[in-house]
Parts: structure tokens; sequence; C-alpha cells
């Protein structure tokens, strides 16, 4: 286990040549040129949301977003892995597995927006809204595939977080309580190498996947820029969880090339070294060769995977900007699922405070 952990799966190298590994090679044998242009076309689609969002914070359309512009093999490789009936449970970041579950792009934005409390109906697509907590979605994942053990129900629950979530307590407890009870949930790391301004070294003098082994867990580390290899080691996974075979960790190595979010400046913490060195590792480019080296893809499919992502970021834009602002009131909505004293007195409240602003308002406009 600890020469597993130590070496990442890797399928394909940054030219484009595919790695031989006989362990996980095997796991996407099925996976020929259809099935490559779809993990294209959804990380050109995903990077194209990302850009327009954040096109959009900076135009003042949104409070916050948080990029994932270089995290697009870990997160489109991990979601082609998944049935139907698999459930997740995402942090902040996780656009791309958003995209590739069927969330609507004209959705996506609602909660940075501040127009909602969240962008999409989880039932819909099974996969929860973003989590601002950081590392609470663990406890959440882990009561859930507990939750559907006890239905009887054959399926992989993946709760993904960053690196700087393992620090958390709320994901060594779920860590903990998933290996104790032998509940199926994934755990998927995206170790894109800064909590913010924190470095990986600060969080684990070790590979974080060695911290999902002293569990007693199977854990690898895999090529988080290489959506071949994430789509293997997620496939074996998940299907360790829908076997009952318990819990299993996925440290999936990439890089947040942009800030952490939009209201930071990653200028003042690292190198433009550090970033062009992972500039050279990009998970499109590196497809994008593999693609054009084993001629499975000409100009044609490009140009018209590039207007099929600008059809998706106008749809964003378009949804962004129609989104309907809620009654201020509205805010107590849903909160308890039944009524709640505080809520009505909370409720009364804001409605008093409110009249008194508008007649305020009102009288100076009179003035």
């Amino acid at each position: 286990m600890v020469d597993k952990i130590a070496y990442p799966v890797q399928l394909i190298q940054p030219d484009g040549r595919r790695v031989y590994n006989p362990e996980y090679s095997a796991l996407v044998a099925d996976v020929g040129p259809d099935e490559l242009r779809a993990l294209y076309r959804d990380m050109v689609v995903v990077r194209r949301l990302d850009a327009e969002a954040t096109a959009l914070q900076r135009q003042g359309e949104l409070g916050l977003w948080a990029p994932l512009l270089g995290q697009e093999a870990a997160q489109v490789g991990s979601a082609h892995a998944l049935h139907r009936d698999d459930y997740v449970f995402t942090s902040y970041r996780e656009h791309g597995v958003a995209w590739c579950r069927g969330v609507d792009p004209a959705d996506m934005t609602r909660l940075w927006r501040g127009c909602a409390h969240s962008g999409w109906d989880p039932a819909t697509v099974n996969m929860t809204n973003p989590a601002i907590v950081v590392g609470s979605q663990g406890l959440h994942a882990t009561g859930y595939a507990m939750g559907a053990h006890f239905d009887g129900a054959e399926i992989a629950t993946v709760v993904y977080f960053g690196d700087g979530a393992t620090s958390q307590g709320d994901i060594a407890e779920a860590l903990g309580f998933a290996v104790a009870w032998g509940v199926g949930v994934v755990f998927f790391c995206q170790n894109n190498h800064w909590a913010i301004s924190h470095p990986v070294r600060s969080q684990s003098p070790v590979p974080i996947a060695q911290r999902a082994a002293g569990y007693g867990m199977p854990a690898v580390q895999v090529d988080g820029n290489d959506a071949l290899a994430v789509l293997a080691v997620t496939r074996r996974a998940t299907r360790h969880a829908r076997e009952g075979s318990g819990p299993s960790f996925v440290e999936a190595i990439t890089y947040r090339m942009g800030p952490h979010t939009t209201s930071d400046d990653p200028t003042r913490y690292r190198t433009p070294a550090e970033t062009e060195l992972w500039k050279a590792r990009d998970p499109i480019d590196r497809l994008h060769r593999l693609l054009r080296r084993e001629g499975h893809a000409g100009d044609e499919f490009f140009d018209e995977v590039g207007a099929a992502a600008d059809e998706a970021a106008a749809r964003l834009r378009a949804g962004t900007l129609g989104a309907p602002n809620p009654e201020p009131l509205s805010m107590f909505d849903h909160v308890y699922a039944t009524d709640h004293p505080m809520m009505a007195e909370e409720r009364t409240r804001y409605r008093d405070y409110l009249a008194d602003f508008e007649n305020a308002t009102h009288e100076e406009a009179l003035s």
C-alpha cells in the first residue's frame, strides 16, 4: 500500500503519450475515442463556464466565485466514473462535477449572486449544493452512505474536499467513523497544493493519502491532471463502495492555477515560476495532445467543442443576469422543516425593520 501511495497513478503523460499500468489501464480498457472526446469536451466546457463566472464576478454581478482553473481533469475524470444513482457531496469548487451531473449552467451562480439559498435541487442530480463550511460535507456524506447501506442501496457516495480540509476535525471524524462502520463512501481529495495561502506541506509532512491509510482504508494517489487516470482510480473506488467493501480514499494531485476565490490574490504567496511549472502540466492540453497524437480528433471537432463551450457560457451569463431578486422575508423560509418560534420572532422583527426603512425613505423623498 505504501508503494501505491508513493507513486501516483498516471496513464497519460503531459506530452500526450500513454503510460501502461497493468492494474489501472485495465480499468479503462473500454474507454475508446468517443469516451476520450467526451472527457475532453466536458473539460473544455467546464473551463469556459469557470472563466465566464469569474468575469461576472469581476463585473460586479456575483458576490464571490471559487475558480477551478487547472482542476478540470480531477473533477471531470472522477465524475465520469459515477452512476446516476450515486450521490455526491461537494465543497465549493466542484463546478465541473456539477456540470457532469447535469446541473444547468443557468443555475450554477444563484448562490454566488446572493439571490437564493441554493442553486439547484439536489434530488434531481444527486448532488448537494456548494458547502462553504470547510470539511463539514465529510460527515454529511458518511451519514448518507450509512443510511444507503441500511436501505440496501448498492450505490457509491463520493465526497469532494481540498487538501486544507484534511486538517479539519470533521474530515478526521468522518474517516474514523467510515472505517469503524464499513461505510461505502469515497473520500476524494483534490490536493491543489494551496489552502488559501498555506502550502500543502504545512498541512501534512507526509502524503495526504498516507494519512488515510493510517485510518485503515485503502488509499491511492493519482495524477490529478490526467483525466484517464482519475477515471480509472475513481472507478475502482466506487466499485469498492458499491460492493459493500467499505470506504476508500483518493488523493488527486493537481494545482489551483487561479486564486482561492475571487477575493484572493495568489501572487502574494506563490511565485510565477511555480505557476509556470504547473501550466506545462495543463490537463486539457494533455488530453488534446493525446487525441491529436492518436488521430481521434481534428480541427472540426475542436472547433465544435469551442462553440459548445461558448453556448454553455452564454447560458450561465443569461441565467445569472436574469435571476430574480427574492423577497427579503423569504430568507426565513425553509430554515426549519416545521415552524419555529425563534424564526417567527426574527421574521417579525425584520418585517418591522423593512417597514420603518421604507417609511423613512418615503419621508426623506417628500422633504
